[in-house]
């Protein structure tokens, strides 16, 4: 296969998957808000996420001829994962918390329309960054807000403490995006998801010590949530996210991501039995719609080239 073929494929596969990942896990971190604190959870899920990426990089070592471990890179090759993981692992600490603690202050749909705004704020961010995202892009990122509010906006919109940190939230998720596009093209995608969720673990566990110290009975009750999120939303969502933003624009990637609201509502529709309205079908019509638009040509003359 070509490789120009294979890396769209990457660049487009690869985030879809992520996004059917967050968009049906959602309801973890909501369940997980109803036994612990934010730092308690993030740091749970971030340690579960370290320990199988962990294991999983060792397994790649031994089956991939010429891929090391983390554990077998030179002095310089791991100065340069630390920089660049740890920098992610900071953005990601920073995000995952300030949603965890908007989602117990605010309904889910608000949280999940006002998280998503993502996709305003890295093409926005990238201006300073010498990037000009091309005008049918700008269109697919205004037509994806308007799907995301028919989506996820099904109350009125008063404004409350929750939302302000699932705004502030979206700021430190773009931030996360950008600081990965960064740093993931001269990086191996496991082991920077690896250390970023190592320090995730840490920095969200010096926050629990100091402001929640749960309760092994807490802890235990939220088991199940804190696995799902570890596993699938943690390492497995977020690897696919490394992987993806390799070469890729960061803006046509954070689009593609924001279908986990799509997902969420299809999830709920088909898992769960539950009736879509006309206006949840109008918004994911034009979730697709402003999808299928950043992936026509026209729209690509920001993306990077690939090394």
């Amino acid at each position: 296969m070509d490789s120009r073929i294979k890396r769209n494929l990457r660049q487009t596969v690869l985030p879809l998957l992520a996004a059917v990942i967050w968009g049906t896990g959602f309801s973890a971190q909501s369940a997980g808000a109803d036994h612990v604190g934010p730092f308690t959870f993030t740091a749970l899920r971030g340690l579960v996420a370290f320990v199988a990426l962990l294991a999983v990089d060792g397994a790649a070592a031994r089956m991939v001829p010429g891929r090391k471990s983390i554990f077998h890179l030179t002095a310089g090759e791991k100065r340069a994962l630390l920089r660049g993981a740890g920098a992610c692992g900071v953005m990601l600490t920073l995000a995952s918390n300030m949603q965890q603690l908007g989602i117990a202050g605010t309904s889910a749909g608000k949280a999940g329309f006002i998280t998503a705004m993502y996709i305003v704020i890295v093409p926005l961010f990238g201006l300073f960054c010498g990037r000009r995202p091309s005008a049918l892009l700008w269109g697919s990122v205004s037509i994806a807000v308007a799907g995301l509010y028919f989506l996820c906006m099904t109350e009125g919109f008063a404004i409350s403490p929750g939302d302000g940190a699932v705004l502030l939230c979206a700021v430190l998720f773009s931030g996360h995006i950008l600081t990965i596009d960064h740093f993931s093209r001269n990086l191996d995608g496991i082991q920077m998801s690896c250390i970023q969720f190592l320090v995730v673990a840490l920095l969200s566990g010096v926050g629990m010590v100091l402001f929640e110290r749960p309760s092994l009975t807490a802890v235990a009750a939220c088991a199940g949530p804190v696995l799902y999120a570890g596993l699938l939303s943690s390492a497995v969502g977020y690897t696919l996210q490394i992987l993806a933003q390799k070469g890729a624009n960061p803006t046509v990637v954070s689009l593609l991501l924001s279908l986990e609201s799509v997902f969420a509502a299809l999830g709920g529709a088909v898992l769960l039995g539950e009736t879509m309205s006309r206006r949840e079908i109008t918004g994911c019509l034009l979730m697709l719609a402003a999808v299928t638009l950043a992936q026509l040509p026209a729209a690509a003359p920001g993306r990077q080239k690939t090394p």
